[in-house]
Formats: C-alpha cells, sequence, structure tokens
C-alpha cells in the first residue's frame, strides 16, 4: 500500500495538486476510481455469490437480472459519475472577465518559449503569481505539442495554425515540473520545462528580470 500511494506524488504527479484546477482533476480521478471499485467489488461479490451458494439465484428471472444488474446498475453509477464530470469540468474552463494574467506559450521542437504582458520572454520556464488565474495561450507552431503542467491543471495541445487556451492557478509558491506529453518526434523526451510560480512582489520582479534578458524594456505586468 505504501509503496502504491508513493506514486501518487512527486512533482510530476497530477495526484498532487497545488492549485484549484489541480484539485478538481485529482478529485475527479478519485471520484472515478471510487465508481469502479465500487462496480468490480460487486461484480465479484456476485460472482462468490454464485461459486459458494450455487443454485441461489436461480430463482430470478433471467430477465430481472438483465434489467437490474446490466441496465439499471450501471446506468445509475456512470450517470452519476458523468454529471460529477461535466460539473467538474465546466469549474476548468477559463471563461472570460474574470481578470486572468495572460501568457502565451509557444512551443518549437523541442523547447517552449513563454511571452508575458509587457514584453519579457523566458525559454523553458514558466513564471507565475500564486493565487492569481492565468490564462496560458498555447500557440501551435510546427507539429503537434501537448502543454502539462500535471500539479496545476489540465493539458491541452497545441496544434498548428491554432491557439487552445487553458487555466492555470498556483496555491503556493514553488517549482513544478511541465511537459509535453504528446510525442513530437526524435527529441520530445527532453522537451521539458519549469514552472515556478511566485508570491506578488516575486513575480513582478521575475518578469522584471526575465525583460532585461530578453533586451525589452521592463513594464509592470497586468492581468
Amino acid at each position: 500500500m505504501a509503496c502504491g500511494l508513493g506514486g501518487c506524488a512527486g512533482n510530476l504527479s497530477a495526484l498532487d495538486p497545488a492549485g484549484p484546477a489541480a484539485q478538481s482533476t485529482a478529485l475527479l480521478w478519485w471520484v472515478m476510481l471510487s465508481g469502479a471499485t465500487a462496480i468490480f467489488l460487486f461484480v465479484m461479490g456476485l460472482v462468490a455469490f454464485s461459486l459458494l451458494r450455487p443454485g441461489r439465484g436461480a430463482s430470478i428471472p433471467p430477465q430481472r437480472w438483465l434489467v437490474w444488474g446490466g441496465l439499471a446498475f450501471p446506468g445509475v453509477v456512470l450517470t452519476a459519475l458523468l454529471v460529477f464530470a461535466l460539473t467538474t469540468g465546466e469549474r476548468l474552463l477559463p471563461h472570460p472577465g474574470s481578470g486572468a494574467t495572460v501568457v502565451e506559450a509557444v512551443p518549437r521542437q523541442f523547447s517552449w518559449t513563454f511571452r508575458y504582458p509587457g514584453g519579457a520572454e523566458t525559454e523553458n520556464v514558466l513564471h507565475l503569481p500564486v493565487g492569481r488565474p492565468v490564462d496560458i495561450r498555447v500557440i501551435g507552431t510546427d507539429v503537434i505539442h501537448s502543454f502539462w503542467v500535471p500539479r496545476l491543471g489540465g493539458k491541452i495541445d497545441a496544434i498548428p495554425g491554432h491557439v487552445n487556451t487553458i487555466r492555470l492557478e498556483a496555491d503556493r509558491a514553488g517549482t513544478f515540473g511541465g511537459v509535453c506529453s504528446e510525442f513530437c518526434g526524435v527529441g520530445h523526451t527532453t522537451m521539458t520545462f519549469k514552472a515556478i510560480a511566485h508570491e506578488a512582489a516575486a513575480f513582478e520582479a521575475a518578469l522584471a528580470a526575465a525583460s532585461r534578458e530578453a533586451g525589452a524594456p521592463a513594464k509592470e505586468a497586468t492581468p
């Protein structure tokens, strides 16, 4: 058990959330696992009952087994899981008008460029403010990539010619692993980046430093 739970942690674990979007994703996973486990145990219980008490279920018409066991039970469980999944997914969407900071993510074989309000750019390092939603506009370029910071939110594809947006938010300062989760060529495994969540004052300083490194005038980031 301890070894199994140890696999739920780590810098790339979606089950070790560090933000509200990732927490919703992790909760959805645990609910789905619980539902699947309940169905499995129920079916295994029926199998064990039939083996230990042969003939005890013969008095129940086959149609009743089919209707209640094959339709009603899975229908109720799966409908409940579907409603929960849709409700959870709605909370993850980047709805407009929330005052989110907008950052552009530009993937190319095999690196990431991040562009911030005010003209700052960073390579393979994404700077985020703690406690503030950030909309990542993933701009498709050469081939299909996939942007993913498991501890902060879900993943979204970068499709050439398209711009897809995903919302992230960190609830604590720290450094989190990010990857391209779509095979994009021979250098795919090296296409990683870091997401660094800063407190408000440190976030402005990080962008100012990034602006100086890029040769752009430092400007205050705005939502």
